[in-house]
């Protein structure tokens, strides 16, 4: 197996699961990532979506109880089937729309610069909502009505633009909407899953000519990778977040900016597709 592979898929395997779940964006992450180890094609963009289901199953084992108290309640219980109910509802809003405008958006934000203008718009909007007074009527994910599921799929739906984070925007969201920090973390987790679940088995089937055996191991290598490193970073975002705010999160991300859109500006870094 040629170690070089291997390398980047450990590598972006590792990001992914670190920013996946955070309010960092993944995606803007992963596209800066790959740029620089020069993984950015076709087959580096179905890659980083692959390796999306290590990051998945790590928030399925998380959440192993929960999720199986709801699929065996599917039939008789309120609470279980209002947590489907609201899944599906958040889930359409990011569906229909990345169906209607996903190849308009990849050609045209999927880039080094557009990703970090998105983070540093987006840390903007994390500080003016961690300023803003919280007013807190949600603390369960169980007391979401079909309404906040609605809002919270729309605030979703603005993690198309890459740089955005799709995490980052329904916990932001979620805060705006009077869902207490861990009632909308934790929504932001479970919707993960379909969401996710959606876009790998969609994209596999779209780029289903790129598969090769020849890579299945460099994909195992970024599934491990991504499972663990995700693992770790739910487990200790719930524990940040009961003490904490994002805060911390909305600096990361300009800094993170300025570094790329500097490293562009003084030719420091070759952002080939900036």
């Amino acid at each position: 197996m040629d170690p070089i592979p291997v390398l980047q898929a450990l590598i972006l395997g590792i990001v992914e699961g670190l920013t996946e779940f955070l309010p960092v964006s993944s995606t803007g992450h992963l596209i800066l990532a790959g740029d620089l180890l020069h993984f950015n094609d076709e087959r580096g963009k179905l890659f980083e979506i692959v390796i999306q289901s290590g990051a998945i199953l790590a928030v399925c084992w998380e959440y192993r109880a929960k999720i199986a108290s709801v699929l065996g309640g599917l039939t008789h219980d309120a609470l279980a089937q209002r947590l489907v109910r609201n899944l599906a509802i958040a889930f359409m809003p990011l569906a229909i729309l990345g169906l209607l405008f996903k190849k308009s958006i990849e050609a045209h934000l999927f880039k080094p610069l557009p990703v970090a203008m998105a983070f540093i718009v987006g840390a903007l909007v994390i500080l003016w909502a961690e300023k803003r007074e919280h007013r807190i009527r949600v603390n369960s994910v169980d007391e979401l009505t079909a309404l906040d599921a609605l809002k919270l799929g729309i605030a979703q739906a603005f993690a198309l633009i890459p740089g955005t984070s799709r995490s980052g925007a329904t916990i932001i969201g979620g805060l705006l909407f009077g869902l207490s920090r861990k009632a909308a973390t934790e929504f932001s987790f479970f919707l993960a899953i379909p969401t996710l679940l959606a876009a790998t088995a969609y994209l596999l089937f779209k780029e289903r000519a790129l598969l090769s055996a020849d890579d299945l191991g460099m994909w195992a290598v970024g599934f491990v990778a991504a499972f663990v490193s995700a693992f770790f970073c739910v487990r200790w975002l719930l524990r940040f977040i009961s003490t904490h705010d994002f805060t911390i999160f909305a600096w990361y991300r300009i800094v993170f900016g300025i570094v790329v859109i500097a490293t562009w500006q003084f030719g420091l870094v070759d952002w080939t597709s900036a």
